[in-house]
């Protein structure tokens, strides 16, 4: 039995709190939270007369939309079996639902930051998308939904893109020359 699984089979418990902390990761849940900030932060964008104002919303919508175009053929390539609670399907590998609430509440705190004045509100927002991220993570793998290596895989996957969507962050404020 490999790592992940040892770790998977002494964590699994079925209470339902673990499956709540799981739907945070789910696009029903997750995309509206980003959808709510992207509206926000498109409005007091062109409000306020910034630059490109519609560049930092639109990134985080194509962020989005690359979750599905990204772990869907992987799923799909790697082909592996979910945990024994979850049956003889494949395609666990990586974790969708941990991939969701990543891009979605990771590119919301990004574009979020620059429109909070206080560093403790900064921090606190950062804190709170971190903890939720952890939070969907351990409720996957706590609930038996995945392996711990899927939600590991599909964090790695979304650092990447998030590190992108903050390199367009960062290009979407410099004024033109």
């Amino acid at each position: 039995m490999r790592g992940d699984e040892r770790v998977s089979h002494a964590l699994v418990d079925p209470l339902r709190v673990y499956g709540g902390l799981a739907d945070l990761g789910s696009v029903v849940v997750a995309v509206p939270v980003l959808l709510a900030v992207i509206a926000h932060v498109a409005r007091r964008g062109r409000a306020a007369g910034t630059y490109r104002w519609w560049l930092p919303p639109l990134a985080a919508a194509v962020a989005m939309a690359l979750v599905p175009v990204l772990v869907v053929p992987l799923k799909a390539l790697i082909d592996r079996p979910g945990p024994p609670i979850m049956g003889p399907g494949t395609g666990y590998y990586p974790s969708g639902h941990t991939a969701t609430a990543s891009v979605a509440y990771g590119t919301a705190t990004l574009l979020l930051l620059p429109w909070l004045s206080r560093a403790a509100a900064r921090r606190a927002l950062v804190a709170a998308c971190v903890l939720v991220n952890l939070g969907v993570g351990y409720g996957l793998v706590r609930r038996g939904y995945h392996w711990p290596l899927d939600v590991v895989a599909s964090w790695c996957l979304c650092a990447m893109l998030l590190t992108v969507f903050r390199m367009v962050l960062g290009r979407a404020g410099d004024q033109p020359k």
